[in-house]
């Protein structure tokens, strides 16, 4: 069938498209790896157009080193980085009327710091979608956190270069309103988690079991419901705006219950 005008037309904007977010076709992207892409779309309530531009967030700069093509996600790393921040300051700015610049930017610099992010990734399992060079697989590149950080830094730019800065805000504040809530009332100081985690293993020599319930809400204002089996005794549930922040709960219900009985 021959070339209509519409669909002249149609492949100039996509080839526009694609030299400026610089996704023009590249190794890896294939019907597997877009069947993986779209279930963590689904999985973690974004919404993508540009499968590519979405694959390429998780690519580590190891993979460009170890062949021809120089494609990798440190450009998306860094408008993300950009991004993140400019939201996390209108949060605080708009939401925290009383709080002083320094002590903004002292809660800044926790919400958005690589142990939170690198966190956050996991719990998106961003680490199940790297794509990394051979020498950073062995050397356990899925588990460092700066190189989840930087991942979870370019998707956020890569989902504003896709769906522009409305949805990039909504997105992070999803995860990132709760991480201020914990700095505003110092739960940040006192992980639960690892506190539970120490007492069954001393205790019980047993991992506490976290179960999601339930989940509910539309994609932009989920709540999350956890419970936590510690030794046969259940405890919750508890509820967060995302997973962990959910788990942090049950597990601070189950700490300071058990502790409560000795």
């Amino acid at each position: 069938m021959p070339t209509t005008t519409s669909n002249r037309s149609k492949n100039k904007v996509l080839e526009a498209l694609s030299d400026r977010f610089k996704v023009v076709r590249y190794a890896g992207l294939d019907p597997a790896r877009n069947k993986i892409l779209t279930a963590f779309l689904k999985s973690s309530g974004i919404k993508f157009r540009n499968l590519g531009l979405l694959n390429l967030s998780f690519m580590h700069r190891s993979i460009s080193n170890e062949t021809n093509q120089k494609i990798n996600n440190e450009r998306l790393e860094f408008l993300g980085d950009a991004i993140l921040g400019a939201v996390a300051a209108d949060l605080l700015y708009q939401n925290l009327s009383q709080k002083s610049e320094g002590d903004l930017a002292r809660i800044k610099s926790v919400v958005v710091s690589e142990d939170v992010l690198s966190e956050l990734a996991l719990e998106l399992k961003i680490d199940t979608l790297l794509v990394l060079g051979k020498g950073e697989e062995l050397s356990g590149g899925r588990t460092k956190k700066a190189i989840l950080a930087d991942a979870l830094e370019a998707l956020i730019g890569a989902l504003y270069l896709d769906s522009g800065y409305k949805n990039a805000h909504a997105f992070v504040s999803r995860f990132l309103e709760a991480e201020i809530d914990r700095v505003l009332e110092n739960r940040h100081l006192l992980d639960y988690k690892s506190l539970l985690q120490e007492f069954c293993q001393k205790k019980y020599r047993k991992y506490p079991d976290y179960q999601l319930i339930k989940r509910s809400g539309p994609d932009h204002s989920r709540v999350f419901w956890v419970e936590v089996n510690v030794n046969g005794q259940v405890f919750g549930p508890a509820s967060g705006k995302n997973k962990k922040s959910a788990e942090r709960e049950a597990a601070k219900l189950a700490y300071e219950g058990l502790n409560s009985n000795l």
